[in-house]
């Protein structure tokens, strides 16, 4: 297997449990290797988006850029990218500089706690240069909403609607069910060869900041491994489904998942 060399692409959490962070968590504990473009700061915990503030996209290309060169990558994440510009440099960056390198897009829009993380001018960016461009995106019911225009109630409008997104362009769609009702969470994975659903009990619990962000950067260090991707989808919905299961309150709102579930402890010798 491959190291998994993963570009993440995306803003920045200072309350750690969604964006960069948790992207380099996920990455990190699926032995996989992260660098890093961030594409925005933003001053948020568990209660909420409290100020967002913009890297020129001038130095998100150059951050790209040196990882590129450099470093390389298997994969390539995206995460936020909160407006026209931002998306269409990125895209650029990607075609000059990572042509052939699968990305994985989230096309992400509203923070858990309700707060916009992209201007509503930038969604036709995400529908016609984004979509076009990813091997896979991630987008979850109300994001997928957005960009089709279609109402999703249940499971078969999932279906519609994910087989929608594949024909904007992108190279497969994973709808995640998860803002759906009902014990169980459906996802759907749209490919040129058929759907396929994915089903888990949901897990009741306040502990799902960044899951979004955690099962996208999951699926491309799998990607990057040289998992096929339904293997990649299965593996990263089963880390992202033990992180909840296993995940601690932090804060007064929604709290992180637990990222680390795959590392096991240690002992130094000498230390009780």
């Amino acid at each position: 297997m491959r190291q998994g060399r993963v570009l993440i692409v995306a803003g920045s959490d200072s309350g750690g449990g969604a964006g960069i962070q948790a992207d380099i968590k996920t990455v990190t504990a699926l032995q996989g290797y992260a660098a890093t473009a961030v594409t925005a700061l933003t001053a948020q915990n568990t209660l909420g988006v409290e100020g967002i503030h913009g890297v020129p996209e001038a130095f998100i290309r150059e951050q790209m850029r040196v990882v590129l060169d450099d470093i390389g990558a298997d994969a390539v994440k995206t995460g936020m990218l909160h407006s026209t510009a931002v998306v269409e440099c990125v895209c650029e960056t990607l075609d000059a500089y990572a042509p052939d390198v699968p990305l994985v897009a989230d096309p992400v829009m509203v923070a858990q706690s309700g707060d916009r993380l992209l201007v509503e001018e930038a969604v036709e960016a995400i529908r016609d240069r984004l979509l076009p461009r990813a091997a896979l995106i991630t987008p979850n019911v109300p994001e997928a909403q957005v960009l089709t225009g279609r109402e999703i109630r249940e499971v078969a409008d999932m279906d519609a609607a994910a087989e929608s997104l594949l024909a904007l362009g992108a190279g497969a769609v994973l709808l995640k069910g998860g803002h759906l009702a009902g014990e169980d969470v459906t996802d759907v994975l749209a490919t040129a060869q058929g759907l396929r659903h994915f089903v888990n009990p949901r897990v009741n619990t306040r502990n799902d900041h960044g899951t979004g962000c955690t099962l996208a950067s999951a699926i491309a260090t799998g990607i990057g491994q040289g998992l096929s991707l339904e293997q990649a989808v299965a593996r990263g919905r089963a880390y992202l489904q033990r992180a909840l299961e296993t995940a601690r309150p932090l804060g007064a709102g929604h709290g992180p998942v637990n990222h680390a579930h795959t590392v096991h402890t240690f002992t130094v010798s000498g230390v009780h």
